[in-house]
């Protein structure tokens, strides 16, 4: 489970609810649940599951 996501930079970070860094990548956040996270990386839109693997583009 995702507990919070930043965006430092152009790096997105995932942590879980211990504060450990689950996975990071470079693009942009734009926004995130408990369950995945959309980035926009070139001009192209992810959305990430928890353990950072691609669930959808677009």
């Amino acid at each position: 489970m995702l507990s919070f996501v930043l965006q430092k930079g152009s790096e997105v970070y995932a942590y879980n609810s211990n504060g450990g860094v689950l996975w990071s990548k470079t693009g942009t956040l734009l926004g995130y649940t408990s369950d995945t996270v959309t980035m926009q990386i070139g001009n192209t839109t992810y959305v990430f599951g928890e353990r950072g693997q691609i669930l959808h583009m677009k």
